[in-house]
């Protein structure tokens, strides 16, 4: 089954990462379906993996950082539809909020670029609607 034009969902994980000065981990993806948008890290999960598992692998692969759940953020549904209004990509996200407990920061696998950004800046990333909402729940928490 492949992701694009799924029969069913595909299960992703991923996080609002938060620092120290509470800016958020932003990623600028580089490959389908996200191309040259900015997002939460993440990705989906595999089999045999918890979900905090998933969501911990795919952060360090996306940005070289570790990193620890400090609580649950939600359960999200990403459907990209194509021009025919067809479920092109089917995504349940599952996302935790995170803090850093080490590793190095850089982009990596199929993201182009990470950046730390305050919440003030988010306007300036055009993040989906919903990646923008979730950002701000969870900075008001």
């Amino acid at each position: 089954m492949g992701r694009e034009y799924p029969e069913r969902p595909y299960l992703g994980v991923g996080a609002v990462v938060l620092d120290d000065e509470r800016r958020v981990l932003l990623v600028l993806r580089g490959g389908v379906p996200m191309q040259g948008e900015w997002s939460l890290p993440g990705g989906v999960l595999e089999t045999g993996e918890t979900i905090i598992e998933g969501m911990k692998r795919e952060i360090l692969e996306e940005t070289g950082l570790r990193v620890e759940p400090v609580r649950f953020a939600g359960v999200y549904d990403r459907i990209l539809r194509d021009a025919k209004g067809k479920p092109q990509y089917h995504y349940v996200l599952v996302d935790h909020v995170c803090k850093v407990v080490g590793g190095e920061l850089k982009a990596g696998s199929d993201v182009l670029e990470v950046r730390w950004v305050r919440e003030s800046e988010l306007e300036d990333f055009k993040l989906a609607e919903m990646t923008e909402r979730v950002v701000r729940e969870v900075l008001r928490t």
